[in-house]
């Protein structure tokens, strides 16, 4: 083999989205949608059962996080002890889900034991009783583990965040306390369950090296499942987020101030969601971002800070967030500041952008790496009433942006002025 010829510059290849695996649209005898991505050398599948269960439909703090932990917990015909040793037994690995919008059961098994694991999941999702001394019990440890979290200062910045930005009696925002536990009762937990983990508010996503079979067996499993007659229709408010501005909120022994300044902002079906998540990063959405560079490779206020931007099906927001010194507080916020002023009114030079073209497009190739990455990828869009082209239109637009249309960006959906700012630390 000749050696390479090192004054002649390699061929760069654009990255594209990667091979975004197609999701089978099937519907049960019963009309519960099932997708099916087909892909995997391994004999293993991964499947979710997802329901509209998550904690905008709760009426209470707790409620729908409860149900979700509680269903492994005992059924109509298996004790916990039996279904967790039946899971141990065939090597399933189960994970209950509870999100703002969504709650349910993703687990992955080897496809040779699919009947006795699909059987198991219809017990565990529509049979469960909620045994009062395995709620109890189960409180006891959730509130043990509230209280030790409310000695962090990111944590109670946080939950006032949400409080702050979409307002303290929406789901999205109301705050746990510790009198909350006290509340949960198995008749809460099973008139919630009755209601929502039904077949017309279920949605299943199989994921893998799928058999001939497969779906024919979710049908004979799930299929015969009978329409709900007792869901209720629950009518979903829109967030009404307080004043912007600052809150301080004090933290006894605290040794470092937690700061989350951030808003309400643009969702995932906007047409310039995709501009803003590419600021976003920019500003503070990847190790080399310009909040990394500054605050923390610069001045050495913290370890780490980041940026995001959050898409729920009701809203979505924006947030910086970081631990610093309660000696950098003000500092800190100044720099913030004037980062978000120097994208407004300064372009970004054209080798720092196209290092950020290239992480993003990289990122967006290994959202697609495998199978089970492919349906959290499918899931993200799924949820929104949106399809790959998202991520195409994505990819499209981190190619071809430029630095007036990043400052329109930051000039229209960042405005200092709108933003929230939380601090929790020591007096």
């Amino acid at each position: 083999m000749s050696a390479p010829d090192r004054k002649i510059q390699p061929v760069i290849i654009p990255v594209t989205p990667g091979n975004m695996i197609g999701a089978q649209l099937y519907h049960l005898d019963n009309r519960v949608p099932v997708y099916a991505i087909n892909a995997g050398e391994e004999e293993i599948v991964r499947i979710d059962f997802i329901f509209r269960a998550g904690h905008i439909h709760e009426t209470m703090p707790l409620l729908a996080s409860s149900v979700s932990l509680m269903l492994t917990e005992g059924s109509e015909n298996y004790s916990a002890e039996e279904i967790n040793k039946t899971l141990d037994f065939y090597g399933a690995v189960p994970n209950q889900f509870t999100e703002k919008d969504s709650a349910g059961l993703s687990i992955a098994f080897l496809t040779k034991y699919s009947i006795k694991i699909l059987e198991l999941c219809r017990e565990i999702l529509f049979r469960p009783v909620f045994p009062t001394a395995e709620l109890e019990a189960l409180m006891r440890k959730r509130l043990q583990w509230f209280n030790v979290s409310r000695e962090r200062v990111m944590t109670v910045a946080s939950d006032k965040f949400f409080e702050a930005i979409f307002g303290s009696s929406h789901p999205y925002g109301r705050v746990t306390s510790a009198e909350d536990f006290t509340r949960i009762t198995p008749e809460l937990l099973s008139r919630f369950h009755s209601s929502h983990y039904t077949t017309d508010d279920l949605t299943i996503i199989v994921a893998g090296r799928i058999p001939d079979e497969m779906i024919s067996q979710l049908n004979f499993i799930f299929g015969l499942l009978p329409a709900s007659l007792t869901r209720q229709t629950d009518n979903l408010p829109l967030p009404v987020p307080g004043k912007p501005g600052r809150i301080t909120l004090e933290k006894k022994n605290a040794i470092q101030a937690a700061l989350r300044i951030g808003s309400i902002t643009i969702g995932k079906r906007h047409p310039d969601y995709h501009g803003l998540k590419i600021f976003d990063t920019i500003l503070g959405g990847y190790f080399g971002s310009r909040l990394m560079k500054n605050i923390r490779e610069g001045k050495g206020y913290t370890y780490g800070i980041n940026s995001s931007v959050v898409s729920f099906e009701l809203a979505a927001y924006k947030s910086i967030s970081t631990e610093v010194g309660i000696e950098h507080v003000a500092a800190t916020i100044n720099e913030i500041g004037i980062e978000i002023r120097r994208l407004q009114n300064e372009p970004v030079g054209y080798v720092e952008l196209e290092l950020v073209r290239n992480y993003m497009l990289g990122e967006i190739v290994r959202m697609f790496d495998g199978p089970f990455a492919t349906t959290d990828s499918f899931r993200a869009v799924w949820e929104f009433g949106l399809d790959y082209s998202y991520y195409t239109s994505m990819a499209n637009k981190i190619r071809t942006i430029g630095a007036d249309e990043i400052m329109h960006i930051a000039r229209t959906y960042y405005k200092i002025e709108d933003l929230f700012e939380i601090v929790v630390g020591p007096e």
